[in-house]
């Protein structure tokens, strides 16, 4: 898969998946579906979106990805995981059907959306909210006619597949436009409104960009004040499908992304004296937000766990990590892992010094040991990074 390996798994054509959405019947054809792309905050504004479909009454389906601790996580409906005895159910079916047997064998991706879609279906759900994996054109959750698209914002990532330009990742992202269905837009950028003004017009789809002042401040007070764009993308986005939600069952809805959805990763305290924040972010735009948020928090001394993916371009994101801070450089349990002393040699290029340790756990735990009480320690640089210490 894509997440573990890297550039290998990429599929570059969507004949897999359409070939497996025929086999299991369709089942997106029996459900309402909005569909999420973007380069950060999209599984946030899924969460928020699904969260809040379900305040308003509705059985919801959630597909996001990847996971943090299981693969489950991926596929929810009002908030519950697929039971294990339907993953096996599902695979057993396919490799009963022979599917695995194909000279051209489906993708780990491809085998979880097609079995989103399919438990989706079976447990009737009234609206189901897809999280886009990588892209948009080419993701296997493309097969799908939504009733409204959106997507949050456009930054530099996976720049390999997606583009070296803001208009061409924007291009690929649009891609999830489909003929006649709204999109909204969640961030208006200099360089990709002509981009999305275009397909927009040429799928005669209606255009909106998310509108602000839209969700209550006693309500972003829940949340770090960069979640407040997807948030009124969230609310801009229900407004679009003309689901309306009392006040009080918005809070509500809000309150339980954490308890009920498994929202977590973004910005997430997992300890307090010292504190300690997970943070899923991995790209320039995401760090750059990240570092903003941790400005504005009081502590003495900034301790920062970090292990990345081996294909991360450093040379965009660093510069917007602290040189006064103390690092513990470390690897992830992934085969796409940078080697820690590889990313403690790369940072020293960039004035950030620390020690490398040979896991995420040992980085952790060294960094407690160092911290006092007032100290503040950041696990971040992936996803699978946090996913080892939440």
């Amino acid at each position: 898969m894509f997440q573990r390996v890297g550039p290998k798994a990429f599929k570059t054509d969507l004949k897999n998946i359409e070939y497996l959405d025929a086999l299991v019947g369709h089942p997106h054809r029996h459900f309402k579906s909005i569909h999420i792309a973007g380069t950060n905050g999209k599984g946030s504004t899924s969460f928020f979106i699904a969260a809040l479909l379900a305040a308003a009454g509705y059985k919801v389906g959630l597909y996001t990805s990847p996971h943090y601790k299981s693969y489950r996580e991926r596929i929810k409906v009002d908030g519950q995981m697929i039971p294990k005895r339907v993953v096996k159910s599902f695979v057993n079916d396919l490799i009963a059907q022979g599917v695995f047997d194909l000279e051209e064998k489906p993708s780990f991706f491809e085998i979880t959306v097609a079995m989103a879609f399919a438990h989706f279906r079976d447990e009737q759900v009234d609206y189901a909210v897809i999280e886009t994996g990588l892209g948009g054109r080419l993701d296997s959750t493309n097969v799908i006619t939504p009733i409204l698209s959106v997507i949050t914002n456009i930054g530099y990532d996976h720049m390999n597949f997606l583009g070296t330009t803001l208009p061409e990742i924007a291009g690929e992202k649009a891609g999830i436009i489909k003929k006649g269905i709204p999109v909204v837009i969640g961030r208006k950028q200099k360089e990709t409104t002509t981009v999305f003004a275009h397909k927009a017009e040429a799928t005669q789809s209606r255009l909106r960009y998310a509108e602000s002042n839209l969700v209550p401040s006693s309500i972003r007070q829940l949340f770090p004040d960069y979640q407040k764009e997807n948030l009124n993308l969230a609310m801009t986005a229900l407004d679009e499908m003309d689901v309306s939600i009392a006040p009080n069952r918005v809070k509500d809805a809000l309150t339980l992304v954490l308890a009920r959805w498994g929202y977590m990763g973004r910005f997430q305290r997992i300890n307090v004296d010292p504190t300690i924040i997970a943070d899923s972010a991995h790209n320039e735009m995401g760090i750059s937000t990240l570092f903003n948020e941790i400005k504005k928090l009081d502590y003495r001394k900034l301790h920062i766990v970090i292990a990345v993916v081996s294909d991360k371009d450093l040379g965009l994101v660093f510069p917007y990590f602290p040189q006064d801070a103390k690092y513990y450089f470390a690897a992830a349990k992934i085969p796409r892992a940078m080697n820690a002393k590889t990313l403690s040699d790369e940072a020293a290029q960039s004035e950030l010094y620390g020690k490398a340790y040979p896991s995420v756990p040992r980085a952790l735990a060294a960094a407690k040991l160092s911290a006092r009480k007032d100290d503040l320690i950041l696990v971040t640089g992936s996803i699978f990074t946090v996913a080892e210490v939440v």
